[in-house]
């Protein structure tokens, strides 16, 4: 065989060689490529199933939170309201199975609205006179079927701030007097308890710090609040010898929405002499509900939220929450209201045997002569009474 054949036998072998080689080549990369192709889709398949878990999840904590939360519109910082609802939060946490949301609120008067309209708003801190308001706005229609009372809790007094000039609070009669800002518990209460005493005056809303300095200015002739005592920023209010709070006396031409009641020199030692309390008048504040259908969750987790409310009342009696807890009488009635209905029905199952006529007997005579006469004082002293008598005795049975 000649070079050139032998030559022509090489370049054959190794273009062979080389198509095999680039074919196998190839092959691998496609092998390579498909490869990686089928862990892309089991990469995009795991992620696909990840996010449906963590879909499944974060759907499953959004209906666990939900359902287990309740919030209550209470009041400005530092008030009354504010201080018990951060005490109901506290004392019916219960992890994931209840939890109490609080919500600043402008005071009784605009928590009413709240509460029937703010459609995250269970709860709210509104007063024995608010149905007479929502009555009045004659956009609202059946108030009394959509908000209901779970108990009546304490009292809000009437304070009245004036010159020591007026002496009575007749002497207001057409004088400038501040209601706190518009849309308040002490504007509406406030204005309406002047109502109540037939008098009438040149009524502004003011923020309370700048109405007790126009007050010294003489710009304001009194500036009226309508708060639980003691209100701290009356109770730091410097009078200079020159300002008190007025008596306001209590009438029977007053409606039953409010009732009488005393500030005393404990409560106000700057404007109030110890040994002559001032009597005023107050009226009660209660805890609002919305009434939601019976069949909806809504409905279910306020019932939940009100069994814990009675269960636990006790706890907010402790020294660390506010004192007004301890002026709660949870089986006390609203006339005008409709108690909510798992409220009734757990008060139906937890009354007190009724006491008997010695007891009674017993009780009004070891009062002093001359003691108060008003209801609900001689209901709290039958009370306080009756635990010294029997410890195991509860306000209701437990």
């Amino acid at each position: 065989m000649g070079t050139r054949g032998m030559g022509m036998r090489s370049m054959r072998a190794v273009q062979s060689c080389a198509m095999a080689w680039i074919g196998a080549c190839v092959m691998s990369f496609g092998l390579l490529l498909a490869g990686e192709q089928a862990g892309q889709a089991r990469e995009a398949a795991a992620q696909k199933r990840s996010a449906a878990q963590d879909s499944a999840t974060e759907a499953t904590l959004s209906e666990t939170l939900n359902a287990n939360t309740v919030s209550i519109v209470t009041g400005t910082p530092g008030g009354t309201y504010f201080r018990t609802g951060a005490d109901l939060a506290f004392v019916l946490d219960d992890g994931d199975k209840l939890r109490i949301l609080p919500i600043l609120g402008r005071g009784a008067g605009a928590n009413a609205y709240d509460l029937r309209f703010l459609k995250g708003v269970d709860l709210g801190f509104v007063r024995t006179d608010t149905l007479d308001q929502l009555r009045q706005d004659k956009r609202l229609k059946e108030i009394e079927k959509r908000i209901h009372y779970v108990a009546k809790l304490f009292n809000d007094e009437l304070h009245v701030i004036a010159p020591k000039e007026i002496s009575a609070i007749s002497d207001l009669a057409g004088k400038r007097v501040s209601f706190d800002v518009k849309g308040s518990g002490t504007d509406y209460s406030g204005r309406a308890m002047f109502r109540e005493l037939g008098l009438a005056v040149e009524a502004v809303n003011v923020d309370q710090p700048t109405a007790l300095e126009m007050l010294r200015r003489g710009e304001l002739e009194a500036v009226v609040s309508v708060a639980a005592r003691p209100v701290g920023i009356i109770a730091g209010f410097e009078p200079a010898g020159r300002f008190h709070l007025v008596t306001v006396p209590y009438s029977d031409r007053i409606g039953e929405a409010y009732v009488p009641a005393t500030l005393t020199g404990a409560d106000y030692p700057k404007l109030v002499d110890g040994s002559k309390p001032v009597e005023t008048l107050a009226v009660g504040t209660i805890l609002g509900v919305y009434n939601h259908p019976k069949s909806s969750e809504r409905y279910r987790k306020l019932e939940r939220f009100t069994t814990a409310f009675f269960d636990r009342f006790e706890r907010f009696l402790a020294p660390q929450h506010h004192p007004k807890w301890r002026e709660v009488n949870l089986a006390a009635s609203v006339p005008g209201w409709t108690r909510f209905q798992p409220a009734q029905d757990w008060l139906d199952s937890h009354r007190e045997d009724t006491p008997s006529q010695t007891e009674v007997e017993r009780f009004l005579s070891e009062q002093p002569q001359g003691a108060a006469a008003d209801k609900e004082e001689v209901y709290q002293a039958y009370l306080r009474w009756r635990r010294a008598q029997r410890p195991e005795y509860g306000m209701v049975r437990r």
